[in-house]
Parts: structure tokens; C-alpha cells; sequence
């Protein structure tokens, strides 16, 4: 649902834009943790299967914040009630929070730093979000 508050059109139409942004750049994660995965362990023999590993399996349990990041979004712009300003910027906040990559920071700013390192199209897509994320703070 929109806001009813025009003071709140930016930053939830910011809040949109990061939801797809982020969306996009997660599929792409996966994509790549996908073919690491299939490096070390052999072929992934199904949909179902990569689902299952996605869920469960240790290997991909770095990107399962940034997947329940999305359902929060979804969850606060389709709310009955109005979001409020303070909760889109909270999510704008936990957004710049959970796409940080770091060199030696921990195991999740890690498995990003890595995967913005092996996958130039990751790279641009952080790059795109941190944009959106940096504009008018």
C-alpha cells in the first residue's frame, strides 16, 4: 500500500527500487553460489533439489538474510496499514547493512566480498544498489 503522507513518496518509492535492485542482484547471487556449489559438490540435479539446498544446506545460508530482507519488504509495502517513515528508512538502513561487503569481516560480508570478486555483473549490481542506498541519506 502507498503512504497516505507525500513526505513519505520518496523514500518509499527508494524502498521499491531497492526491493527490485536487491531482487535482482540475490537471483544473481544464487546464480553464482550455484556454480560454486557445482565445483566442489558435482551437478545440482534439479530445481527441487537446488530449493532444498537453498533452504537447508549450509552453503547458501549466507544469502538467506538478504532473501528475508526481500519478504520484509514485500510484507511492509503491501501492509493494510500505511508504512511508516520510520520503518522504510529502517529498511533502507538494514538494506546498506546487509550488502556490505568485507574482506575480513563476517562470514557473511565475507561470502559477498567474494562473490562482488569472481562475478563482474554481481559487481555492477552492488554498485547499483549502493547507489540507491547513498542517494539523498
Amino acid at each position: 500500500m502507498s503512504p497516505t503522507n507525500p513526505g513519505l513518496d520518496l523514500p518509499f518509492h527508494r524502498l521499491r527500487e531497492v526491493r527490485d535492485a536487491v531482487l535482482h542482484l540475490h537471483k544473481a547471487l544464487l546464480h553464482s553460489e550455484r556454480g560454486v556449489y557445482e565445483q566442489s559438490h558435482g551437478p545440482i540435479k534439479s530445481k527441487g533439489e537446488f530449493f532444498q539446498l537453498v533452504v537447508g544446506d549450509e552453503w547458501f545460508s549466507w544469502l538467506r538474510p538478504l532473501s528475508q530482507f526481500i519478504v520484509q519488504i514485500d510484507e511492509a509495502v503491501s501492509a493494510k496499514e500505511p508504512i511508516t517513515l520510520d520503518r522504510a528508512n529502517e529498511l533502507l538502513n538494514e538494506a546498506r547493512s546487509l550488502l556490505h561487503p568485507s574482506e575480513e569481516g563476517t562470514p557473511r560480508e565475507q561470502r559477498y566480498y567474494q562473490a562482488i570478486q569472481r562475478d563482474p555483473d554481481i559487481a555492477f549490481m552492488h554498485a547499483a544498489v549502493s547507489n540507491l542506498l547513498s542517494r539523498d541519506r
